[in-house]
């Protein structure tokens, strides 16, 4: 189960005018609890004004190999009015100390000889820093392509961390920069990576038949648009992952139909099970968590992952969906903070 522990911040680096790169100190006690795979996030809270404010940022140091981490680096930009970024932004001090939660995500890449690609946009380099430094250090028989689109120069996050990536692993990196608002002097001409695009310029940047796995992660219309392009190309769904980092406007949830009038969840967490009644509009996680304040999640927009569970019995109907994959919700899984009951019952299993 993910827990909560108090982490020092050890560093604070400005990356951009609008973001920063927070570095936690991880006690030997606690090194095996934060155990993590190149990808996967943390969850970090905090209560302002009496409001307990839970926001996920991505992991992005690479992961050490055989060894618990002795220290936790994530990337933090800055989100108009967002209430942790501009405290990350402005407050945040070495020295203090912050509740982070234990890793957790699927956005994951296990290293192994290959090829390997990703196209990001913004922040969505995060955990694909991670992925990559890992990847190349480990597995000398792994190559990657890094696509990473961007405002302008000024506005790169990590870029000088993946300046040193490429000049490390020359023949094994191959790094393409788009900027949307400014134009290079070298390389691609600038402007929006859209589905068309991505469409003309993947295959003419690598053999996308021979990519083992492609890693899409940023806002959400460019993720939806590399998605469309490899389709397209005729990528097998299994070979691409993604993550979502900003959900666009365009992609609000539809309209659930009426609910039972009395619905009850039984939820099993952390070993422990209860049932309780579900209030009128309310989904499946905060009926649990008015009963248990332990129960998992993070974003409560459908984007982190953090609140899945598997739905033992019952049906329900999920408003949004942008952290599971399609095998997931196949195999039974589902995101408490998404779901409504669309039967009396409903039974989920937060262990499993």
């Amino acid at each position: 189960m993910a827990r909560f522990h108090a982490l020092r911040v050890a560093a604070v680096d400005r990356l951009t005018d609008d973001s920063v790169a927070l570095t936690f100190t991880v006690p030997p006690e606690l090194g095996e609890a934060y155990r993590y795979a190149p990808g996967q996030h943390l969850a970090v809270r905090r209560t302002a004004d009496g409001e307990e404010i839970r926001r996920t940022y991505s992991i992005c140091s690479p992961a050490p190999d055989g060894e618990a981490p002795r220290r936790l680096r994530v990337g933090v930009r800055l989100v108009d009015g967002g209430a942790f970024s501009t405290y990350a932004l402005k407050e945040i001090t070495v020295g203090d100390e912050l509740e982070v939660m234990t890793p957790a995500g699927r956005f994951t890449l296990t290293p192994a000889p290959g090829l390997y690609a990703a196209v990001v946009g913004g922040s969505g380099i995060t955990p694909v820093l991670s992925i990559v430094s890992t990847l190349l250090a480990r597995e000398p028989e792994a190559r990657f392509c890094l696509i990473r689109s961007d405002r302008t120069a000024a506005s790169t996050m990590f870029l000088d961390e993946v300046a040193d990536l490429k000049d490390r692993y020359p023949e094994r990196l191959q790094l393409v920069t788009v900027l949307s608002r400014e134009e290079q002097q070298a390389g691609l001409p600038s402007g929006r990576l859209d589905r068309e695009r991505l469409t003309g310029l993947l295959p003419a940047l690598l053999p996308v038949a021979d990519v083992a796995g492609w890693f899409l992660c940023g806002p959400f219309g460019l993720v939806q648009s590399a998605g469309r392009a490899l389709r397209e190309l005729g990528v097998p769904r299994s070979r691409v992952h993604e993550e979502i980092f900003h959900v666009d406007e365009g992609a609000a949830p539809a309209p659930r139909a009426p609910a039972p009038a009395h619905s009850t969840v039984t939820a099993r967490l952390d070993g422990r099970g209860g049932t309780w009644a579900v209030q009128d509009g309310e989904s499946l996680l905060d009926a649990v968590l008015r009963n248990r304040s332990d129960a998992p999640y993070a974003c409560k927009g459908g984007v982190c992952g953090t609140c899945r569970a598997f739905l033992v019995s019952g049906e329900v109907r999920m408003d949004r969906n942008f952290a599971l994959e399609p095998e997931e919700t196949e195999a039974g899984y589902v995101l408490a903070c998404q779901s409504h009951p669309a039967t009396e019952t409903v039974e989920l299993d937060f262990d499993r």
